[in-house]
């Protein structure tokens, strides 16, 4: 075995080696390339591979020059054939002892801490040493010296390796249904520990380890092993083999088509038809899921500061109305998607925890969904059912796209470039067109603001639209396959990673002025009143109209931003504040009624009962104004219902009422 890897080195790899050495690094062997030398050897290698790993890690001394200074190169074999790639789910009894390929998402990561792989002992008798391999769980002492001596050796000398343990989870994929997906410990020692290989180690990669799976005792009864098992990887390579969108394999074929599909000018209406076909309606919210599919463009700018190419969609309304179907069938769509329900979700299980690890004795990173989804999408179902703390961890991820750990001893920076598609009901039940947002739903104004589109999915009874949805849903239930999409799911899902591998759309002077003439239009039209003015559209939606103005070139496969893109982005984002963001009193667009609730013309009312609160009481001897007086001088200036602006004031802690009937400012 030792001669045929020295061969195989000799003859396949010098070069390879020498920059190994070099570089300070392992040697990283293809399966294939083994094989074409010598399939006795390759098969060797699969079925006893402790032997043959150590037999190539000593050839590989033997190849090199002695030298002190030169570091110890390791034999590392990556990319076994889909045979011998096992899921973790179908690992068992017979694969112990092989060497076996398992893919998975890196759900938790301990610290590096040292492990001694060779101990030398002093006998205290005659001072005789004695040199062990440590190739067990637990530290191996010598039994006896030659002197006769039992006891009382002393470690003088022993060799440090650093070690890592991984938690790998079982990827979405692979998984039947839903099924709970299955975990396995991994071991990384030597190099694949190195601050350089540490950043595809992250809690949230989706990796491929070739290693031997191996067995240790469950646990220790009285000081004896069980007979139960538990398995582990010892790996011997790590790989990152991310799947997103992008890495999804194209044939000429595909992009044939693809490339047909873009050039169709109702292309827009033919992806509406094609997402969820099983729903009826909600074209407009349809095409904004397209667009979010597609995404914008993400941008790091020289210093430092990245701006989000990620669209984030928030639907709310009545129930019963489908939200919930479309969260899923986008998570279906997505190659590397989480689904996640509110009230069974919390902030660590979203973002990101610190757990006790029990094997490295420390604290382990464990990443969440929103971190797991990273560079893909998050579908976050009852998102009002929340509770506020964990609702709060979610502020991070929306807009800087990482998620900061700074628990126990572990400070971390978590990447989650996630895609947010949310949906909840409002809290009584039904939507109410004529009261804002934040005040149906138990959200936080923060939170609300970071989403680029806000869609009330409202069901109004209207016969002729009765009628075709009822006949829709009756000729789903008589033929269950009738489905016939314009594209399919597998066309779909291609058609988006090539855009999104392929296609990053710049913006174009045309595209440009359209933007600028509807904000500062828009805009100007409401700044007539100076600093009491309602302010219609702010710097966010701005940014949104950016990101869609690029989804829509990137579905026409342009590689330039068009009028007819940024007055798309323009149409749905008007839509948009025309369902939600228009101030019933005025009828003008107020974004503040749907970030914060208060519109401007309510908070001007507030500044007014104020303002007349402090002079009032400024008249009065005891400092405290009647309330029906408060009440009678704001009817004289047009102020309707000023007993609720006064409660809310009292509510807010801006007033207070020192004794019945009587109120003063705080």
């Amino acid at each position: 075995m030792l001669s045929k890897f020295e061969v195989l080195l000799s003859e396949q790899f010098k070069d390879k080696i020498f920059k190994a050495g070099q570089d300070n690094e392992s040697l990283v062997v293809e399966f294939q390339e083994i094989e074409k030398f010598d399939t006795e050897l390759s098969d060797a290698i699969l079925e006893t591979p402790e032997e043959c790993l150590r037999a190539a890690d000593e050839a590989l001394r033997n190849v090199t020059p002695a030298d002190e200074d030169t570091p110890r190169i390791t034999f590392r074999v990556k990319n076994l054939h889909e045979s011998n790639n096992v899921a973790i789910k179908n690992l068992r009894s017979k694969h112990i002892g092989q060497f076996v390929a398992v893919d998975g998402i890196i759900k938790q990561a301990s610290e590096v801490r040292p492990e001694i792989t060779a101990a030398t002992f002093e006998c205290k008798a005659c001072g005789q040493r004695i040199t062990i391999l440590q190739e067990e769980p637990h530290l191996k002492t010598p039994f006896s010296c030659e002197c006769g001596n039992r006891r009382g050796f002393e470690l003088v000398i022993r060799k440090l390796i650093d070690i890592q343990r991984l938690e790998l989870e079982e990827v979405p994929e692979r998984l039947d249904g839903g099924a709970q997906p299955r975990k396995i410990g991994v071991f990384l020692r030597d190099d694949l520990v190195d601050p350089r290989f540490q950043k595809k180690v992250v809690p949230g990669s989706k990796v491929q380890i070739t290693g031997v799976l191996n067995d240790a005792p469950m646990k220790f009864e009285m000081g004896k092993e069980t007979k139960r098992r538990d398995i582990y990887v010892d790996a011997n390579y790590l790989e990152s083999i991310e799947i997103e969108f992008e890495d999804l394999e194209i044939t000429p074929d595909d992009e044939k088509k693809i490339k047909e599909l873009a050039k169709d000018p109702k292309i827009y209406d033919t992806l509406v038809k094609s997402i969820a076909p099983s729903i009826y309606g909600y074209e407009e919210v349809k095409l904004a899921i397209a667009l979010q599919l597609f995404g914008g463009v993400r941008k790091v700018r020289p210093d430092g500061i990245t701006t989000r190419g990620d669209i984030h969609i928030f639907l709310v309304g009545d129930p019963g109305s489908g939200k919930s179907q479309l969260l899923k069938y986008v998570t279906h769509l997505a190659p590397k998607a989480r689904y996640v329900v509110g009230k069974s979700a919390s902030g660590a299980g979203m973002t990101a925890t610190v757990v006790k690890d029990e094997f490295m004795r420390g604290w382990a990173l464990e990443a969440g969904a929103l971190v797991l989804a990273n560079k893909g999408l998050c579908a976050i179902d009852e998102l009002d059912k929340m509770g506020k703390e964990d609702r709060s961890s979610m502020h991070e991820v929306m807009e800087q796209q990482t998620v900061t750990i700074s628990k126990a001893n572990v400070q971390a920076t978590l990447h989650a470039q996630t895609t947010i598609l949310a949906a909840a009901n409002p809290k009584f039940g039904r939507f109410d067109a004529y009261e804002s947002i934040p005040k149906q739903i138990d959200l936080p104004e923060t939170l609300l603001s970071r989403f680029d589109l806000i869609f009330p999915v409202r069901d109004i009874p209207d016969r002729e639209k009765d009628t075709r949805l009822v006949r829709h849903i009756l000729r789903l239930h008589e033929n269950p396959e009738i489905q016939n999409p314009p594209i399919d799911s597998e066309m779909l899902r291609k058609y988006i990673a090539y855009a999104k591998s392929n296609i990053k759309p710049k913006l174009t002077k045309i595209a440009i002025k359209e933007i600028e003439l509807f904000y500062v239009g828009l805009r100007s039209s409401a700044s007539k009143d100076g600093e009491n003015s309602a302010v219609p559209i702010g710097a966010r939606q701005l940014e949104a109209l950016i990101r869609l103005s690029e989804a829509s070139a990137k579905i026409r496969l342009a590689d330039k931003i068009a009028k007819e893109d940024a007055k798309r982005a323009i149409d749905i984002v008007t839509k948009c504040l025309m369902e939600v963001g228009i101030d019933p009193e005025t009828g003008k667009f107020d974004i503040d009624r749907l970030e914060s609730g208060t519109t401007s013309t309510q908070r001007n009312k507030l500044k007014i009962i104020l303002s007349l609160v402090g002079e009032m009481q400024e008249e009065s001897p005891d400092k405290t104004v009647l309330i029906n007086d408060v009440i009678a001088a704001a009817e004289d200036q047009g102020i309707e219902s000023a007993d609720e602006i006064i409660q809310k004031l009292k509510t807010s802690g801006e007033l207070f009422e020192p004794k019945q009937g009587h109120i003063r400012k705080v």
